[in-house]
């Protein structure tokens, strides 16, 4: 495996080390010029995207709202920061080696097709194709937790740890899964739909179409919808962030009771997670992430009340509300890996 890595260049050998008994060694680093690659992160509202090099760093990063989530706007969005991205860094366009993309939703492994997307409304659109034609180069599509997976191995929590998951909470509920050190997707792509845990078959209905889905249950529109209840206005889930952390007032109470609830049911359908994986660690990721001191507490009662045996005391939990432009970085780690894996074969 080095061998062919040092022949490809995508490694490269550093001074030998010295003070050391019997044959001198050497040192590897990743040579972060040999390609650089561009991730993308589509969603609702904004399409966000980086250019990296080969050791993921960040050279350059650009988003563009969107008037409506649609492929043709979207993907028009991408191809635009793909050929705005490649202009502003020296000689990327004859550098690049692709682009990887992240969204919501059921992705077919290999093909690039998002099979379904209740989040952007899409239903067996064809991806990666539209792209590839627009920028000219390769494109490789996944779940967009999937790509915060690969993100937290190479450069965060994950790194060290064999099997863990991640869960984003804001507008939906997702989760991408490591287990024995490898991204497990599934046999379809579908693994870690994790929102859609039916919890409650009376309960309110979600974005899928079914009752009682935990994102239905914990997601931003859940956190509006108990809060309206109660008889508050509010139209945002930064009014109502707002409104739970103000100092006082009947406003104060009926939002921080929406965030408990929304923890209470995030926490059971964690306690599920455990239970079926056991894994070491949890990451809280996403927009809604940055609300965990509102349902954080009640998220750790419902899991520490429904996690089977020792599965809630052997699962770390870490809070990473990572911002927009680090699930472009995890998409360009997609390509990353399809470069090196290349490499290898």
């Amino acid at each position: 495996m080095l061998p062919l890595l040092l022949e490809h260049d995508y490694l490269r050998e550093t001074v030998a080390l010295t003070g050391s008994r019997g044959r001198p060694r050497k040192m590897l680093r990743v040579n972060p010029g040999k390609h650089v690659v561009v991730g993308v992160k589509i969603g609702p509202a904004r399409v966000s995207a980086v250019i990296t090099d080969m050791a993921a760093g960040v050279l350059a990063r650009a988003e563009e709202p969107i008037g409506d989530s649609t492929l043709e706007t979207a993907l028009s969005a991408a191809a635009s920061l793909t050929r705005r991205l490649l202009s502003e860094v020296p000689e990327a366009a004859d550098r690049a080696s692709g682009v990887g993309v992240g969204v919501s939703g059921h992705v077919e492994p290999g093909t690039g097709v998002c099979l379904y997307s209740s989040l952007l409304d899409w239903d067996q659109v064809d991806v990666a194709g539209p792209l590839r034609a627009a920028t000219g180069l390769p494109v490789v599509v996944n779940n967009d937790v999937n790509t915060l997976v690969v993100a937290e191995r190479w450069f965060g929590r994950g790194r060290g740890v064999d099997t863990f998951a991640v869960v984003t909470v804001g507008p939906g509920i997702g989760c991408g899964l490591l287990i024995g050190g490898t991204l497990f997707s599934g046999a379809t792509g579908l693994a870690g739909e994790f929102g859609h845990l039916p919890l409650d078959p009376a309960g309110p209905l979600c974005s899928c179409g079914h009752r009682g889905c935990l994102e239905s249950l914990a997601g931003d529109r859940a956190v509006l919808r108990h809060v309206r209840d109660a008889g508050v206005t509010c139209t945002t889930i930064d009014e109502a962030v707002g409104l739970a952390r103000s100092p006082r007032g009947w406003s104060r109470t009926a939002a921080r009771a929406a965030f408990a609830e929304a923890g209470a049911a995030l926490g059971r359908g964690l306690a599920v997670l455990c239970n079926l994986l056991n894994p070491q660690l949890i990451i809280i990721a996403g927009e809604g992430a940055a609300a965990h001191d509102l349902f954080g507490p009640a998220m750790s009662r419902a899991l520490q009340a429904h996690a089977f045996s020792a599965a809630a005391r052997d699962c770390s939990l870490h809070v990473d509300p990572v911002p927009h432009g680090q699930w472009a970085r995890g998409a360009a780690c997609l390509v990353i890996r399809d470069a090196v894996d290349g490499a290898l074969s």
